[in-house]
């Protein structure tokens, strides 16, 4: 037992008390008694607290231990390990709030911020950006989110400034056709309009002439040195290329060359896509469907193409409703513009005649004077009127008087120069300016006048499917030159007008030349110049200050000569 407790360093008391108590090892007191007795009532296995503050463990007796001992080892409290575990603790602590933080600001701090950002988005900052830290799978989100960001912001800026350029198109559009009718400047307008609208590299507007052949520009969205849009003229026939086909067939058409693309005129530009459109109101589906040679479903005013989209291999189905709209709007223009005209041609123009009314005749007559007095140039009028017309009308109707006139209107037109003009004043009255004609000039065109009408009887029915009977007419003339006759319009056309009825009362069939004016005197008044200065206190204009004398402009001043014209 003793060499057990040795071994051990554990006190060791055997229960027998036979067998003396062996001593601790190392000198230890065992406890004795005290020990024993605290293990008394005690299951084997148990520990219990000594009398002096020992740990006493009784161990058997038990099988193959037949001896019962008390185990025995001084009771000392690890204080220093108590302070270690705590400081582990607070160390594993504050490790575990750094391994958060880190964790934090890898994960969590760069998801909000990303969530941040989108909000940002969503309300319309399109310059949000989120910090890209590292290269992980929360690094690629947020590349991401900043690159979708930067190509959503140039598309939306792309969007704005193309809308800001179609709404600037757009107003000009509008200004033009409500301000003008400039044919040409409204379609060359309603042309870059569809182009901005369209993104179309190139494009043309072309309108049908009375030769059939279809005139109009050929624009390109960028100039040759980028300044703008080269506008240059265009010419096709219609029935030939991509324009004659759409102009003659009336149906819209889009595609590629290289497919099955129609062939192009001449003067067309060359390109990979097209889209043509008619210039005239909307036509039925099915005459989109039609072939060149189908019959047109209806006439076209004109055709607007365009050339290559930008950006695209083909125009799409929103370009071809795009370009549609401004083809309806080329074709009211056009017939805007058209109305205007004729109504302008009606308001000037003789509807029975076809030559200009006594409005026009004023207006030009007017301005014949200016350019005449402008450069020097003489301006002869004649004045005509049909001999005894008021019996024409009377013996044969008034529908016989219309077909005299007609022809006698004819008939005028037919032997004058080109830069010379003819009106209709009224009735059977009629006028003829002569730019640049003298009264010799004028009494020559007078004599053939005269000549043409009664040369040969005007037939009522010129188709003779009624027999009528042809009449006769002869014509009294009034000739008047400007400056000889009148120093106004006004005056030259009365000087014509007495000229004619001079003529008439001369026994009719006949011309007279007006008496030339008398033109007022003129006498020149010499004005002495007066010795006082203006009361503005400024020198005479001319006159040399003496600074001898003072001040030039406060006292008299010598006389200065008047020199006449």
């Amino acid at each position: 037992v003793a060499r057990l407790a040795a071994a051990t360093g554990v006190a060791v008391t055997l229960l027998d008390s036979r067998v003396p108590t062996p001593s601790p090892p190392n000198g230890e007191p065992a406890g004795g008694r005290g020990d024993v007795t605290a293990t008394a009532g005690v299951d084997a296995d148990s520990v219990v607290t000594g009398d002096a503050g020992r740990y006493v463990r009784r161990a058997g007796p038990a099988p193959g231990q037949p001896l019962p001992l008390v185990l025995s080892v001084p009771h000392n409290p690890p204080r220093g390990l108590f302070a270690l575990l705590g400081i582990a603790v607070v160390a594993a602590g504050l490790l575990a709030v750094l391994a958060a933080r880190r964790l934090a600001g890898s994960t969590t701090r760069p998801l909000t911020e990303l969530a941040a950002a989108a909000d940002r988005v969503a309300a319309g900052d399109l310059s949000a950006r989120v910090s890209v830290r590292t290269d992980d799978e929360v690094g690629r989100l947020a590349t991401a989110f900043n690159r979708m960001a930067r190509e959503t912001q140039v598309y939306v800026q792309a969007v704005t400034a193309g809308r800001d350029q179609l709404r600037g198109q757009l107003e000009i559009l509008g200004t033009t056709l409500s301000s003008t009718h400039d044919l040409p400047r409204i379609l060359q307008v309603i042309l870059q309009t569809a182009l901005v609208s369209t993104g179309a590299r190139a494009g043309a507007v072309v309108l049908p002439d009375a030769d059939g052949r279809l005139v109009g520009h050929y624009a390109e969205s960028a100039g040759r040195d980028g300044g703008g849009p080269m506008v240059v003229p265009l010419h096709s026939r219609v029935g030939s290329g991509l324009l004659g086909q759409v102009s003659a067939t009336g149906g819209a058409r889009r595609g590629r060359r290289h497919e099955v693309g129609p062939d192009l005129a001449p003067d067309e530009p060359v390109c990979e896509a097209y889209l043509a459109v008619p210039v005239a109101a909307a036509v039925p589906v099915a005459a989109e469907a039609a072939g060149p040679g189908d019959a047109p479903a209806q006439p076209a005013a004109g055709v607007l193409a365009l050339y290559d989209p930008l950006g695209s291999a083909e125009f799409d189905d929103d370009d071809l409703a795009t370009v549609r709209t401004f083809a309806e709007q080329a074709a009211v223009a056009v017939t805007n513009v058209r109305l205007h005209e004729e109504s302008q041609r009606l308001s000037l123009t003789d509807p029975l005649t076809g030559l200009g009314n006594y409005r026009s005749l004023k207006a030009l007559l007017r301005r014949e004077v200016e350019r005449a007095s402008r450069f020097g140039r003489m301006l002869c009028v004649v004045a005509l009127d049909l001999d005894r017309f008021k019996e024409v009308n009377d013996t044969y109707g008034h529908a016989a008087g219309d077909v005299v006139l007609a022809e006698f209107a004819r008939r005028v037109r037919g032997n004058l120069r080109e830069v010379d003009l003819a009106f209709r004043q009224g009735g059977e009255e009629f006028a003829v300016l002569l730019p640049e004609t003298d009264a010799f000039g004028g009494t020559i065109v007078a004599q053939r006048l005269g000549a043409a009408i009664r040369s040969a009887p005007i037939a009522l029915d010129p188709q003779g499917t009624v027999e009528q009977p042809a009449i006769s007419v002869t014509v009294s003339i009034g000739i008047a030159v400007y400056p000889d006759h009148g120093a106004t319009a006004q005056q030259v056309i009365d000087a014509a007008d007495a000229a004619l009825y001079a003529a008439k009362a001369a026994g009719r069939d006949t011309y007279r030349l007006a008496q030339v004016a008398e033109r007022p005197v003129r006498q020149e008044i010499a004005v002495a110049a007066t010795g006082a200065s203006p009361d503005d206190g400024l020198p005479w204009a001319g006159h040399a200050e003496d600074p001898t004398q003072g001040d030039a402009t406060s006292g008299p001043q010598p006389p200065r000569q008047s020199r006449g014209r």
